[in-house]
């Protein structure tokens, strides 16, 4: 069932997802060489709950952390660990809040110092393609209008579009119908309705789209290894343009000599 938020649920949302915003921003200070990715999960864990929210991802069908910290060939869903990070990686950051009954769910990519020119327009082609697909998040389009946007987006570089992980509506649960795949067809797909709430999540590598679990039964990683990006946004949908409820404001005035600026 899609549930359709009102005025007041999606106030609380935005609640939410200002705190996770302000999270994102507070591990961001954060990320450089030498820190390890535990680290950074109990900087995220213990802002949330300062703040009077919880994490959501933590105990979410067991999973044990406040952070999915995917390195590298690592598409979604790593375990923070005692790795330390290292110059030339990427690290992707994904993280959820519930405050108030509601969850918020928002993903960005970084580079650690210096990356390679192709690494770095990954980064760069997978944010934009998320603003992409946010575009087509209108009352009336269709599911697979936003698949579509970002899909024929990311393939002119020849990069690949991960089949197996998706998008999600996000509201009092944090996963909710509908799926939102980042491919698909113009006009196919759920009707896109005025009060969806949707994570709309880009995970694109560098190689093929291929993809496998590790042995922990979470972590995703490219078949041939090659880096992966994953930026996200939680978005309700809206008549003629869709609101962006999550945040990458706080994050980027951490990184404002890095951002990974684009136009859309």
């Amino acid at each position: 069932m899609i549930f359709l938020k009102s005025d007041e649920e999606i106030s609380l949302i935005k609640e939410s997802a200002e705190v996770l915003g302000k999270a994102h921003a507070e591990v961001a200070k954060w990320i450089k060489p030498g820190v390890t990715t535990k680290q950074l999960d109990k900087v995220a864990d213990d802002y949330i709950r300062d703040n009077h929210g919880s994490p959501s991802f933590k105990g979410y069908n067991g999973f044990p952390a406040a952070l999915c910290i995917s390195i590298n060939e690592t598409v979604v869903h790593g375990f923070p660990s005692q790795y330390q990070l290292r110059e030339g990686d990427v690290i992707s950051i994904d993280c959820g809040v519930k405050l108030k009954g509601f969850h918020s769910d928002s993903a960005y990519t970084y580079p650690i110092g210096n990356v390679s020119h192709e690494v770095e327009n990954l980064l760069k082609r997978t944010k934009q393609s998320l603003y992409l697909g946010i575009e087509q998040a209108t009352d009336g389009k269709r599911i697979g209008d936003i698949g579509y946007a970002i899909q024929t987006y990311v393939e002119r570089f020849g990069y690949g579009v991960v089949r197996e992980l998706v998008g999600h509506g996000v509201g009092r649960n944090l996963h909710e119908s509908p799926e939102v795949p980042n491919y698909g067809k113009r006009g196919q797909g759920p009707k896109l309705r005025e009060g969806m709430v949707i994570a709309i999540e880009p995970m694109i590598t560098l190689g093929k789209r291929s993809v496998v679990q590790e042995k922990d039964g979470w972590t995703i990683r490219t078949t041939d290894r090659k880096p992966a990006a994953h930026f996200e946004h939680t978005v309700v949908v809206q008549k003629g343009k869709a609101e962006i409820l999550t945040t990458f404001k706080y994050i980027e005035e951490v990184t404002k000599n890095t951002t990974l600026m684009v136009s859309v």
